[in-house]
Parts: structure tokens; C-alpha cells; sequence
């Protein structure tokens, strides 16, 4: 019964990317251990995030959770498919964050990052009603997600404007994260980035500088949508410029299956959340910006 079960789930990694895949993930996600806020607002744009807090929790790390889509209004699902990530992250004992941001057609680059460091300004002013702790942020992400979150992490110019600090972000978890994918061939995300001459401001990895926050960048090696190749450059770059990262990849493992298995529910959950628990905890218990908030991998 017990495999047969497993092999029911396993099922759902290949029609997660549809909706049916999210909601048969969400619906066998514990409801219990935790409790969800839902649509609480934040920033200048009518957005909405939810709170998934850890019974009983005081103090704890704060991971704010990017989901993907392309940045495209065609492939991205919202936070409400994203609930078994805020289980998980809740069941490892943080308070999880899970915003909404715009895409396209509604908006291009950067309009979208701009939304997403308004939900980091929220959340540093609001972590602590939910049992978090501010200074102790992490932010992380799944494919166009991952790039949202490293673009925070490594230019500081997005948290300013919405009033926050780069210095608050302590971490930075990317899952599969497009970090360096010029030259862009597809041609809405041409749209998306805009003129060909600003696209070597739109990559990630043109920002590292060294002083960047600690990441831990994961990959599957089978991954054919973002290929492993922007993990592996991306945590090149960082080391040649003196930063600090780990890099974690998985043999066989493909662009829906690495985010599939943050649910709970799934075998290999526990090979995935491991490095991502030994990472938050080393980076938010450690001395905040500056200090040696990880060690290199």
C-alpha cells in the first residue's frame, strides 16, 4: 500500500506545471502543525501574499518564497498553487511568505522584481505578528523565481526603492533559477527584457560583486527548461569575485521534479530539505552582513 501510494504522488510530478498537478499536491498537503493567513496585501499594486506560520513558533527564520512561471501570465500559477511550499517551510520551523507579483502582459522588466521587494519590505515589518523574526530573512525561489530572488540578493538598488535593505536578506535559496541565459531567444521573453542592450543588465550573474548575501543554488542535472549550466556559472562567478555559495545538483532530477519535491507528502523530500535546512539555519544563526554567514562549498 505503501508504495502504491508513493507512486501515486511520484505520478503528480509530471502534470505539476498543469493546475491539476498543484491541486492533487495541495490536497493530500497536511493542514495541520501550522496555521495559513491568506490574501493579506502588500505594496503599491493591489497585490496579495499569504503567511504560513508554525504553531506556537517565536523568533523564528523568515523564508519569503518566489514561485516561477516564466514571468508570463500564460505559465504562472499564483501563490494559491504553491501551498504544499509553505507546509514544508513551516513544518522545517520557519514562518514562510508566499507573494504574488506582476507578469507579463500586465507588466516587463523590472516591474516584477519591484513587486517582489515590496513583499520584502512587508515582510520585515510584519514577520514578527506571525512569529518571525525580521532580522532573520531568507529569500528563495523556484526557476523565474530563483532569478527574482538572486537579483534581490545581488543588486541592491530594488530593496532601496521599496524602502527595504539589502542588508536585511541574510540567505538566498535559488531552485533551478535561470542566472545567465543570454542570449534570450524566445520572443515574449525578448519583450519581457526589453531592448537588446539592456540585456546584460537583466542577469543575475552580471551582478555579482562578492558582497552579495550567502546562496545555496540548486539544480538537477536533467533539467531542460533552465539548464544546469546557470546554477554552475552563477556559482562560479560568485566564488571568483570572493562571495560566498554552495552549490547542491541532482542526477536525473528535471525542472518540475525539484520543486515538486518540497511537498512534504513526496519521497526524496528529505534529500531536497536537507541542504535547504542546514543552509537557513547556518545563515541566520550566524552574525548578520559582513560576518561569515556561511562557508563556502
Amino acid at each position: 500500500m505503501k508504495h502504491r501510494f508513493a507512486v501515486i504522488l511520484m505520478s503528480a510530478l509530471f502534470v505539476l506545471s498543469g493546475c491539476s498537478g498543484a491541486q492533487f499536491i495541495n490536497a493530500i498537503t497536511p493542514d495541520s502543525g501550522y496555521t495559513q493567513t491568506r490574501d493579506i496585501a502588500f505594496g503599491d499594486h493591489g497585490l496579495e501574499l499569504d503567511v504560513y506560520a508554525p504553531d506556537h513558533v517565536v523568533n523564528a527564520p523568515v523564508v519569503v518564497f518566489f514561485y516561477g512561471g516564466r514571468w508570463k501570465a500564460s505559465e504562472s500559477r499564483g501563490r494559491s498553487a504553491y501551498k504544499f511550499v509553505g507546509q514544508a517551510l513551516a513544518q522545517a520551523g520557519y514562518v514562510a511568505v508566499i507573494p504574488d507579483y506582476r507578469v507579463y502582459p500586465q507588466v516587463k522588466y523590472p516591474a516584477f522584481l519591484s513587486d517582489c521587494a515590496q513583499a520584502v519590505k512587508w515582510v520585515h515589518d510584519n514577520a514578527a505578528a506571525y512569529g518571525g523574526d525580521p532580522a532573520r530573512l531568507v529569500l528563495m525561489g523556484h526557476s523565474a523565481g530563483a532569478y527574482n530572488a538572486a537579483m534581490l540578493a545581488l543588486d541592491p538598488h530594488y530593496l532601496q526603492a521599496a524602502g527595504a535593505d539589502r542588508a536585511w536578506v541574510r540567505g538566498m535559496v535559488g531552485l533551478a533559477g535561470p542566472y545567465d541565459f543570454l542570449p534570450i531567444t524566445d520572443p515574449e521573453l525578448q519583450t519581457v527584457f526589453g531592448p537588446r542592450e539592456q540585456w546584460p543588465l537583466t542577469q543575475p550573474i552580471n551582478h555579482v560583486d562578492g558582497t552579495g548575501s550567502p546562496m545555496l543554488l540548486m539544480a538537477g542535472d536533467n533539467d531542460d527548461v533552465v539548464l544546469v549550466k546557470n546554477t554552475n556559472n552563477l556559482y562560479d562567478r560568485i566564488q571568483q569575485r570572493g562571495g560566498k555559495a554552495a552549490r547542491v545538483t541532482y542526477p536525473q532530477m528535471g525542472h518540475i521534479r525539484i520543486i515538486a519535491l518540497l511537498s512534504s507528502r513526496l519521497p526524496g523530500h528529505a534529500e531536497l530539505m536537507g541542504p535547504i535546512t542546514d543552509f537557513v539555519g547556518q545563515v541566520t544563526a550566524a552574525e548578520p552582513a559582513g560576518q561569515s554567514a556561511a562557508a563556502n562549498h
